[in-house]
C-alpha cells in the first residue's frame, strides 16, 4: 500500500475474478486503477452474498527490480505475505499481457519466478520454506517438526505460517471445528493456516485446508507447498509430490532453489465494483 493511494469511497473499481482449482480471487490491477481499496471495501467485496466473494484479493502494483509487485489480502481484510494460487493467476494474466515466457513477481515474502509450463499450466517458484521458528513466526523456540499439540503437527513458513497434521483419513476431520481452534493457537501469534494431510504414496497426498482469515478453501498454493515440505521433512514423501485438493490437482516440487508449484488457472469474468 506504500506505492498506491486508497481509492476514494464509491469510486468505480475495475477487477478480475480468477481462480486456481476453485481457490478464488478478486484481482485488481493497481497499475491501471491508480489506487487500491481500503480494508472496509475489501471486506465488503469479499462477502459472498452481498459482494463478489473471494478467498483472497490480489493487487498488482508497479515492481522495482521485478515485472510487478503483488499485495494479498484475506477475505477478512487482513494482509498475507503469500498466496500461491493467486500468484499463478496473476502470472498467467501478466504472461499473456506481455507475451513473455517467464517473469519476476515481488511479494512481501520474496521475489518469485513464474513461467508458462505449457498445456495451459502456470508454474511459480514460491521461494524457500521458512524453517526458523522466529520467522514463521512461532511464539517460542520449539521443535518445528513435532509441535507440542495433540496430533503432532509440523510448523512451516511459506511467507505465511502453517500447521500441518498427518491423518489416516482427511474426510474424517471436522474441519469446521478443527480449523479455527488451531488457527488461533497461542503458539502462532499471527494465526496459522491449518492443513490435514493423508499420505497416499511417497509421490501423492490428499489435502484439506483451513486458511487463516478465510476458512475452508477448495485449494491453496502455499498450503500445498507447506504440506509437501512438512511431509518430506518427516520422511513420509519424496520432494516432488502430486497434491490432491478438493478443487483438483497441483504438482509441488521442492527443489534446491525453492518450492515450485504447477497447476491450472482460470479467468472467470471482469467487472466494476461501485460499492
Amino acid at each position: 500500500m506504500d506505492q498506491q493511494q486508497n481509492l476514494a469511497p464509491g469510486a468505480a473499481l475495475p477487477f478480475m475474478k480468477m481462480h486456481g482449482l476453485g481457490n478464488d480471487f478478486v484481482v485488481i490491477d493497481g497499475r491501471k486503477t491508480g489506487g487500491e481499496p481500503d480494508r472496509a471495501v475489501i471486506s465488503a467485496m469479499a462477502d459472498r452474498h452481498f459482494g463478489i466473494g473471494f478467498d483472497q484479493l490480489a493487487v498488482i502494483l508497479p515492481g522495482e527490480n521485478a515485472d510487478a509487485r503483488l499485495v494479498f489480502y484475506n477475505s477478512d481484510g487482513s494482509v498475507s505475505a503469500a498466496c500461491g494460487n493467486a500468484t499463478r493467476c496473476v502470472a498467467r494474466y501478466l504472461l499473456a499481457e506481455s507475451g513473455a515466457r517467464e517473469l519476476r513477481l515481488a511479494t512481501d515474502h520474496a521475489v518469485l519466478m513464474a513461467e508458462d509450463a505449457g498445456n495451459g499450466l502456470t508454474r511459480v517458484n514460491m521461494g524457500h520454506p521458512v524453517l526458523d521458528w522466529a520467522r514463521v513466526p512461532l511464539a517460542e523456540d520449539i521443535d518445528m517438526l513435532h509441535l507440542p499439540i495433540e496430533g503432532d503437527p509440523v510448523a512451516t513458513g511459506m511467507g505465511n505460517p502453517h500447521m500441518t497434521f498427518f491423518v489416516e483419513d482427511v474426510a474424517a476431520i471436522h474441519l469446521e471445528n478443527f480449523g479455527p481452534i488451531h488457527e488461533h493457537h497461542p503458539l502462532y501469534p499471527e494465526r496459522a493456516n491449518v492443513e490435514v494431510v493423508q499420505i497416499v504414496s511417497p509421490d501423492e497426498i490428499v489435502l484439506r485446508i483451513w486458511e487463516r482469515g478465510t476458512g475452508i478453501t477448495l485449494a491453496s498454493g502455499s498450503c500445498s507447498c507447506a504440506s509437501v515440505v512438512a511431509a518430506a521433512r518427516r520422511g513420509l514423501t519424496n520432494r516432488k509430490v502430486k497434491v490432491n485438493v478438493p478443487g483438483g490437482v497441483l504438482e509441488i516440487d521442492w527443489r534446491d532453489d525453492g518450492v515450485w508449484m504447477t497447476g491450472p488457472t482460470a479467468h472467470v469474468f471482469d467487472g466494476v465494483w461501485r460499492g
